[in-house]
């Protein structure tokens, strides 16, 4: 079997920063380090931080809270307010490209604007976006959506940075449709429609496509989810572990990609648990 790689698997430029705060923070101090939620969406790096000192919470009423590092997806407003008032120190590890669609949030709303935001409800970096964007803002995650919404006639719109361009355009065109005045802000990050470009590509090549990362990352989601919708057999995995052999019978050409939190030793290690079950196969074969 050939195996083919997207160029731009792994870490991105905002985890890769985050998670270098992290670790020197550990490095610095071993005492009452902690993230509010995982720093980015893969369990086998918030273990490895976890090991070096740097610890998950759900809330800041620990007790033993002397530092709080922001993880990449940023958090709510009032959650930097609790922190101070605790008198945490704050480590700010927020992906740039969140921290401009927070500003770009603040900014609509300050104008005047409905803002909407298009992106996952639920997801912890549209919560600290929609934190920073007034009372009246709205998320969704699909053009239609617009239809059920009470709209105002000036409309404001930015995007989750990891949501796909396709999505965000037809809720923007949706809004030129029904507003009267419509402002927008395309946040998305260059290096998540590098990444699904690739993919999307790979996806076209290949027999089977492994994406690589965490269940719970969104835009490692997303990459999965264009690949199905490609037609290409897709899995899904964390680790090189959950790999079964049977799903490469008559495979010729495998392409991998990966999420833009996950690491490049993970990547490294799926690759070669794919080239030992392409050499078993061909043994078998007698080949």
């Amino acid at each position: 079997m050939k195996v083919i790689t997207v160029a731009n698997a792994g870490f991105c430029f905002g985890v890769k920063r985050a998670i270098n705060i992290a670790f020197q923070s550990a490095r610095d101090s071993k005492e009452g380090i902690y993230t509010l939620g995982p720093i980015i969406h893969n369990p086998q790096v918030v273990k490895k931080l976890a090991d070096e000192g740097v610890r998950s919470v759900e809330d800041l009423d620990k007790e033993d809270i002397g530092k709080l590092i922001i993880r990449s997806h940023g958090v709510p407003t009032d959650v930097i307010e609790e922190a101070s008032e605790k008198g945490i120190e704050i480590i700010d590890a927020t992906c740039p490209f969140v921290k401009n669609a927070q500003k770009y949030a603040h900014l609509l709303g300050k104008e005047g604007y409905q803002v909407i935001i298009v992106g996952d409800r639920d997801h912890p970096e549209v919560k600290s976006i929609l934190s920073y964007a007034g009372d009246r803002a709205v998320v969704v995650n699909r053009a239609s959506l617009i239809d059920e919404i009470p709209l105002n006639d000036r409309v404001g719109i930015i995007a989750q940075t990891t949501q796909r361009h396709s999505i965000f355009q037809e809720v923007v065109l949706k809004c030129f449709e029904k507003a009267k005045e419509v402002k927008v802000y395309d946040t998305i990050c260059n290096s998540t429609t590098t990444r699904q470009d690739e993919t999307k590509r790979l996806a076209g090549e290949v027999d089977i496509v492994i994406v690589v990362g965490g269940k719970c990352s969104a835009n490692t989601t997303q990459l999965a989810t264009i690949c199905k919708q490609m037609g290409t057999r897709t899995f899904h995995i964390e680790v090189p572990e959950e790999i079964e052999e049977d799903w490469f019978y008559g495979m010729e050409k495998v392409g991998v990609t990966a999420g833009a939190s996950t690491p490049g030793w993970i990547i490294d290690s799926v690759i070669e648990r794919i080239h030992d079950i392409d050499k078993k196969l061909s043994e078998r074969r007698g080949v």
